[in-house]
């Protein structure tokens, strides 16, 4: 482990936190209706659009036409994109010619874009046109994202709000995410990654003859296209899906350090930024600051543990080299599958950053980490992805787990939970309860069933628990909408797209729905004062049993089947040492 590789993590985290405050603030302001310093530029953009849609600003909704609003629209854009791809041979902007996306990956796709998950179980640049890409994929980069954000304010309305069932206008809400929050940030990020050398061009590729004369008649052609646009939103919604296969591992896509460095702190900086947010908009900074440094604590934990994995050579290539070569020594930590331009600590942060806050983007190989950092990168998933998370999704699924924290207190204490002035009762937690068992339920089923059936099996190349791993994580990733994936599993099949697309819709609406039925419920609630009774909420013995309550659920509902993956592998690979 090099001193250089945790100086560059303590920055990246020192960044991450100074902007928390002012990003908190803004994001704040825009979804309260207030005047920000970009107001005289981007709110006559939000009224011209909200007046060519009809949009009524005080027309507000209860939860369940909010609800209905964010279904209506998700599966409008999953009609749309789907048949964007089953007509691309028809339609413009598709100068490489290619044909039509088969009809189990063109809904699989539509599905994972539009509920913010972005796995790809294709080549981008040698499947889908830029038509597709620009207006498809890259559009709903930007709706997917507001419209978690807007599902969160509402339910952060649940808690500010009282004796009444409006929950605010879910178009409202959608339309401020876009045009005031994730717009000029995409605007100004891609402005960067071009100056860095990510492309952004509409030529269709270029053709280089090789080196060797020999190879000359056989020229390789290099795909181009309109990337850093696609980039900019995929880091800042918590998106993930790249425009290259190789994602940010590609140089068309991630050039540089620099240009690593800044799409990393993007992929924080709203999930961070809306912690803040959350203790603005409830008139407790205290509130926001205790779940941000709680996220931040187990979050730095698991870099440690999957930094400190990567840095340890490999056993069987160094008895390799040794055999081979007649070295003593191997490589100083394992760099299979990653990226020399960033080394082992940038690819173990943005590995960590990936799965924690529901990116999906890749700059290194996965399938191709320790399987102690492989087991590190699924268990911040498995937590259910509440360790920043993807933006909007990532907090309230944080607030659940509070929720749980509160009750499971206030039985302890013998008196009725409550959480900002408002009574935790019976149906605030059986949806909470419902909450945190519907991940692991369809995670482990689908895990089950794919390797007890052929066409789940014959997708599965690497054999023992490697193998096993891979159809886990894939389901994992997809229930929780991250996008990330293991390499080495032919997941482009009618079982895996299938089960994909049933993976992603529980994990995005079913938890959306509860949560907003959760707010309808609060909303309505009197809030009650704080007595001597009342349980702190922003003390260290708070703080501390929030980490324990996300750490068991975690283990509890996942440790029998990572015995079954990572840690045999981890046992088979460096004996008994874990």
């Amino acid at each position: 482990m090099s001193l250089f590789g945790w100086i560059q993590a303590l920055v990246f985290f020192s960044i991450v936190f100074i902007l928390v405050k002012p990003m908190g603030i803004y994001m704040a302001n825009v979804y309260d209706g207030k005047r920000t310093f970009l107001s005289a530029v981007l709110s006559p953009v939000e009224h011209f659009v909200s007046r060519l849609a009809g949009i009524e600003h005080d027309d507000e909704m209860d939860w369940k036409k909010y609800t209905s609003a964010f279904l209506i629209l998700s599966f409008l854009s999953i009609v749309l994109i789907y048949f964007l791809q089953r007509l691309q041979n028809y339609l413009p902007l598709n100068p490489i010619g290619f044909g039509a996306v088969p009809r189990d990956l063109a809904i699989h796709t539509a599905v994972s874009f539009v509920s913010n998950t972005n796995w790809q179980n294709y080549v981008p640049e040698a499947s889908l046109s830029w038509m597709v890409q620009v207006f498809g994929l890259t559009v709903q980069n930007f709706i997917s994202a507001a419209a978690g954000m807007a599902v969160l304010i509402a339910f952060i309305r649940g808690f500010t709000r009282e004796s009444t069932k409006y929950l605010g206008n879910f178009w409202v809400d959608l339309i401020r995410g876009i045009v005031h929050i994730l717009l000029p940030l995409s605007l100004v990020l891609s402005i960067f990654l071009v100056s860095q050398g990510v492309i952004q061009t509409f030529r269709p590729g270029v053709e280089i003859d090789f080196l060797d004369q020999a190879d000359s008649e056989f020229p390789q052609f290099i795909p181009l296209g309109p990337a850093a646009s696609q980039v900019a939103i995929k880091m800042l919604g918590t998106n993930g899906g790249g425009f290259f296969n190789a994602n940010a591992a590609h140089p068309f896509e991630n050039p540089t350090p620099l240009s690593n460095f800044a799409q990393m702190v993007s992929i924080l900086l709203i999930p961070a930024g809306l912690c803040y947010t959350f203790g603005h908009l409830i008139g407790d900074k205290r509130q926001g600051w205790v779940i941000f440094f709680v996220m931040l604590f187990v979050l730095a934990g698991f870099f440690v543990i999957t930094f400190s994995s990567e840095s340890v050579n490999n056993p069987d290539l160094g008895r390799h080299i040794s055999e081979i070569h007649g070295l003593d020594t191997s490589p100083d930590g394992n760099f299979e599958g990653k990226e020399t331009r960033f080394g082992i600590s940038n690819s173990a942060l943005w590995g960590t950053l990936t799965t924690a806050a529901s990116s999906g983007s890749v700059n290194a190989n996965l399938n191709a980490f320790s399987p102690l950092g492989s087991l590190n990168l699924m268990m911040l998933m498995m937590v259910g992805e509440v360790i920043f998370g993807g933006v909007g999704s990532g907090l309230y699924g944080m607030l659940v787990f509070v929720i749980i924290a509160v009750f499971v207190a206030g039985l302890m204490i013998g008196r009725t939970p409550e959480f900002l002035g408002k009574k935790i009762e019976i149906f605030e937690v059986k949806m909470a309860a419902l909450l945190i068992l519907l991940m692991p339920l369809f995670v482990l089923g689908l895990t089950a069933l794919a390797i007890s059936v052929n066409s789940g099996q014959s997708a599965i190349f690497n054999p023992g628990p490697r193998g096993f791993s891979e159809v886990l994580y894939a389901y994992t990733s997809q229930v929780n909408n991250n996008g990330s994936a293991f390499a080495g599993l032919a997941a482009n099949s009618p079982f895996y797209n299938l089960t994909g697309t049933i993976a992603m819709l529980i994990g995005r609406y079913g938890q959306a729905i509860m949560i907003l039925a959760m707010a309808g419920s609060l909303v309505e609630k009197n809030r009650v004062p704080a007595g001597s009774g009342t349980l702190s909420t922003t003390s260290v013995l708070f703080i501390t049993w929030l980490v324990v309550i996300i750490v068991l659920v975690g283990a509890l509902n996942f440790l029998p089947v990572l015995v079954l993956g990572p840690v045999i592998e981890q046992i088979l690979l460096f004996g008994v040492a874990l």
